[in-house]
């Protein structure tokens, strides 16, 4: 249903400051004054143009956002802020229907690199590199964090901000804390952009971004605005949808806050020394870069590893493909997205911005990479000899690592922790 024909909460339903019923855009009778709300039946249904079961389920979405009123109010929000929030407040089925989606195929880390970094992308951020250079300037002079990291952040984030999204953050939280899958994440995310917008940094009709709540050019969800959103063109507000000055700052912000340091390489695409024990190749294991060189590591061009006081090997495809030596700065990326693919596609994409190479080595691209169902299957087979992959959900964590390691380690295979189809039928295997 386009979220413009979703029925809607209705202002002037409210009693004694409490949201009381669900008004159904279309309803040929005024709204009532009863504090109840309206019978769910056939023909109040038909009268909205909506099913009982859609009927029953917007009554319900008014009963969650009337609790979470009064939590709110409890919490500080002023009720100036409460009605500009929750006054036309509408029920997301999509927001659900996206969170519910499990893909089940997962995409390997070449394609993934494939669309991110395209050359299109790279031109682009060059051309928006000097469009902006100024606001880019300023906030790395403030901050110490590159243009170009800054750069590729955006251009992963919104495509440069040609698409930050356009749903309703507060519509987008009140679904998803009213369906109740994460609705502790989702209460304290909404209680945050009610913060914001009772400070005035941004309207409601202006705070949009995607189905989970994640915000402006470079998808801020609203905890994460509140503590390191920056006023960088001095007008009063941090606003990331549409202030480039407070976008460039707000990004370096966040990332100096997190850890990066000013001056440190993300890391550099290297060659392992033959024989090399892919076992060592995991974030646990951190040595300064002089140390990996001295064990024969090597810049694919010869030239010296950046200086990183804590590099670690990184095989995002196992011991086939491509190896980086990976520092503080690329770990501090995995604060603003938990993924590894992620960190690297923005290490990279900043890389070529600056002008510097892509990935040289090959991608092990005959590799399938393994469906949701067939990573649990590997998983279980490893819980089942044993070796304590942890639980069985699909998601590829340090346990499961560790645990296909050891068996790799038992097959005189690299110990590269990276599953594959063959590994997963050996494990099968009676």
């Amino acid at each position: 249903m386009p979220a413009s024909h979703l029925p809607r909460l209705a202002p002037g339903w409210r009693h004694a400051g409490t949201l009381l019923a669900v008004v159904l855009t279309g309803c040929a009778s005024p709204p009532s004054t009863s504090p109840q709300p309206p019978a769910i039946t056939p023909a109040a249904a038909q009268a909205a143009g909506v099913s009982m079961d859609e009927l029953a389920q917007q009554q319900g979405f008014a009963r969650w956002v009337s609790a979470f009123e009064d939590s709110a109010r409890a919490a500080g929000v002023d009720d100036a802020t409460l009605h500009l929030a929750f006054d036309d407040a509408r029920y997301l089925p999509r927001a659900i229907a996206s969170d519910r989606a499990q893909p089940e195929f997962t995409r390997a880390v070449w394609d993934y690199l494939d669309l991110i970094v395209s050359p299109a992308r790279v031109q682009r951020g060059q051309l928006k590199l000097v469009e902006v250079q100024p606001q880019l300037d300023a906030a790395t002079a403030q901050y110490g964090v590159p243009q170009a990291t800054i750069a590729a952040i955006w251009g992963m984030e919104s495509d440069y901000g040609a698409n930050f999204g356009d749903i309703p953050t507060v519509d987008a939280l009140a679904t998803l804390g009213f369906e109740g899958r994460r609705e502790a994440w989702a209460k304290q995310q909404l209680m945050a952009a009610l913060k914001i917008l009772q400070s005035g940094d941004i309207d409601r009709a202006h705070m949009i971004g995607s189905w989970a709540g994640a915000m402006g050019q470079t998808q801020f969800i609203p905890t994460a605005f509140l503590q390191y959103a920056v006023d960088a063109d001095g007008d009063g507000k941090r606003d990331i949808w549409g202030s480039m000055a407070d976008v460039s700052a707000s990004t370096a912000n966040f990332l100096a806050r997190s850890g990066w340091q000013s001056g440190q390489a993300w890391g550099a695409e290297v060659k392992l020394p033959e024989g090399f024990d892919a076992g060592r190749a995991d974030d646990s294991l951190r040595q300064p870069s002089a140390q990996w060189a001295g064990e024969g590591v090597q810049t694919m061009d010869g030239s010296p590893l950046p200086e990183l006081p804590d590099g670690a090997i990184f095989l995002p495809a196992g011991a086939r493909g491509p190896a980086f030596l990976v520092g503080t700065n690329f770990r501090t990326l995995l604060r603003y997205n938990n993924s590894t693919s992620y960190a690297l596609a923005v290490s990279l994409l900043a890389q070529r911005i600056g002008g510097g190479p892509g990935v040289q080595a090959d991608w092990p691209r005959d590799l399938l990479p393994l469906t949701r169902d067939q990573l649990k299957a590997l998983q279980q087979a490893l819980n089942d000899r044993g070796l304590n992959a942890g639980d069985v959900d699909g998601q590829v964590g340090p346990a499961t690592r560790q645990a296909l390691r050891a068996w790799q380690r038992s097959r005189n295979l690299p110990a590269d922790g990276f599953p594959t189809l063959d590994q997963l039928a050996q494990l099968q295997a009676p």
